[in-house]
């Protein structure tokens, strides 16, 4: 009898640690972080558990509340409870709250305001015994495998899209070559490949641009993106001319020609 009692007290405890990580991993979720990790739950006495983080976070209490509320009722713990935000730095409690079966009879202080971004504690501790109902447990532990693998299959896609795919960009840009300009927003795109430009090379293109296949002396090009913007250096427009080359430098049928004495062209090949 006492081996049959401890094994279910055992699974009970091990479904508790389960439940505890998702709700974690859901406070990760509305705080917008796909990478840092739930520690692993830890087991403070026979009632008591306490969940912690790998970074800080922001906690709102309302949203921790819905949280260990809804996933304990899909798990069938029991839903007499008392939870506190414990502030890792100094061991005070941010935020506490207890729920009852009754919610009426719960105590749910403060529920409005946030908790500013800290590393926090999270203990949990049942004010009833723990018996969960193990004809349930094993399908809760299935959902909560299958939310897992599906929020994990949506984390990544977003990675991929933020990777591949680049915001949308307004229409307000010049084809050149393979390449697409944004002046608004100082970029380059070719295809899904994003390229950054700084200021200067950003007026410079423009300049180029404004006249394509034409030849723009120095003097023209100095003037139109140094002038009242600091000292010119005379190196300076050959600097950012390279720069500029580079960032062409995959498509052939953009140049920038230096005419010798003269000036620079952007040449263009359709």
């Amino acid at each position: 009898m006492f081996s049959c009692s401890n094994e279910s007290h055992n699974d009970a405890s091990g479904l508790v640690k389960v439940v505890l990580r998702n709700v974690g991993h859901q406070l990760l979720f509305l705080n917008q972080d796909s990478i840092s990790i739930v520690k692993p739950v830890k087991k403070l006495d026979e009632l008591k558990f306490q969940l912690s983080f790998e970074k800080s976070l922001v906690i709102h209490p309302d949203s921790l509340v819905y949280l260990v509320k809804y996933n304990f009722q899909k798990a069938n713990l029991p839903q007499h409870y008392l939870v506190e935000v414990v502030q890792c730095e100094d061991n005070e409690v941010a935020y506490s709250y207890q729920m009852q079966q009754n919610r009426e009879k719960s105590i749910l202080p403060c529920g409005g305001r946030q908790l500013k971004r800290g590393c926090y504690l999270i203990n949990i501790r049942f004010t009833k015994s723990i018996e969960a109902d193990k004809s349930y447990s094993y399908s809760w532990l299935l959902y909560i495998l299958l939310i897992g693998i599906f929020v994990g299959i949506m984390l990544f896609y977003f990675k991929l899209k933020a990777k591949f795919f680049p915001e949308e960009y307004s229409e307000n840009y010049t084809s050149i070559g393979k390449y697409k300009f944004y002046p608004e927003q100082n970029k380059l795109i070719k295809e899904a490949l994003e390229i950054s430009l700084s200021k200067k090379e950003c007026e410079l293109l423009a300049v180029f641009i404004s006249k394509p296949n034409q030849i723009i002396k120095r003097e023209e090009l100095s003037k139109k993106v140094w002038e009242d913007n600091g000292v010119f250096v005379g190196r300076s427009l050959d600097t950012y001319i390279s720069k500029l080359r580079l960032k062409f430098k995959s498509d052939e049928s953009v140049k920038i020609i230096n005419i010798h004495g003269v000036g620079y062209k952007l040449e263009i090949c359709n």
